[in-house]
C-alpha cells in the first residue's frame, strides 16, 4: 500500500481516537487527565495500529502509567468498534496503545535550558 495512503489513514485514526478517548467510561482513563494522541503507526495491511499517547495531568498529580495502560488495554475493544464506525476501512486494525513521554521529556529539557540561561 502506498505511503501516502497509510499516512492519510494514520491521520484519520489519530483524529478519531482523539474524539473517542473522552467518551471512554473506564475510571482509570477518565481520571488520567488530558490524553493526547501524538502519533499513529499502521501496518501496510491495516491489521495493526500502534497509537502513541501522551498524558497530561489536570489536577497536578502524576497519574500511574500502569493503571492508564491497563485501562486502555481493557477498553481497546470499545475503542476499536467506535473507530470502525468513524473511519470506513475494509477491516478495523487491532489497536496497541503505547504511552509516550517525549513531550514531558522535552518540557523538562526546556526548563533545564532556561535555568542554565538564567544563571549565566
Amino acid at each position: 500500500m502506498s505511503k501516502v495512503r497509510i499516512d492519510r489513514i494514520n491521520e484519520e485514526i489519530a483524529k478519531a481516537i482523539a474524539e473517542i478517548l473522552p467518551t471512554v467510561k473506564d475510571p482509570r482513563i477518565a481520571s488520567a487527565g488530558m490524553i493526547s494522541v501524538t502519533h499513529v503507526d499502521t501496518t501496510g495491511d491495516l491489521s495493526l495500529s500502534k497509537i502513541y499517547l501522551s498524558v497530561f495531568p489536570t489536577d497536578g498529580q502524576v497519574p500511574d502509567r500502569r493503571e492508564i495502560a491497563a485501562g486502555l488495554k481493557s477498553s481497546a475493544g470499545f475503542i476499536r468498534r467506535e473507530l470502525a464506525m468513524r473511519v470506513r476501512l475494509r477491516l478495523s486494525p487491532e489497536l496497541h496503545f503505547i504511552l509516550d513521554d517525549s513531550i514531558a521529556r522535552g518540557a523538562k529539557i526546556l526548563d533545564l535550558i532556561e535555568k542554565a540561561n538564567a544563571e549565566s
